[in-house]
């Protein structure tokens, strides 16, 4: 995906430190599935990361997020509950694609 890494992010915020404003985002990363593309559809597959059970978490600086990034879930055989909501289709599947036929610019940038 040449060199990007995939983030859902949690939170934005801000704090001033020496009189100086930093603008933060707290993520939660996601690490690529393979090492190419699905042959299939082409496109790159990611899965949350935990460690010891919990979200791989991280603050990074809002400048250091190049572009929003469309997740596609990777269903299985499993039928879906009528009960789950699309809020939470990003808590309740194990692995996404990530769609790079959403616009020209996101084709461009991880072709």
């Amino acid at each position: 995906m040449n060199d990007l890494l995939v983030a859902r992010v949690l939170m934005f915020f801000s704090f001033t430190f020496d009189e100086k404003p930093h603008q933060c985002a707290l993520v939660h990363w996601y690490s690529i599935f393979g090492d190419q593309p699905d042959p299939d559809n082409r496109m790159w597959i990611v899965t949350p990361d935990y460690f010891g059970g919990a979200r791989s978490l991280s603050v990074i600086h809002i400048d250091s997020i190049f572009r929003a990034a469309h997740l596609l879930p990777i269903f299985d055989v499993t039928p879906l509950p009528r009960t789950l909501n699309y809020t939470a289709t990003l808590d309740s599947f194990q692995a996404f694609y990530v769609n790079n036929y959403i616009d020209y610019h996101a084709y461009e940038t991880f072709m």
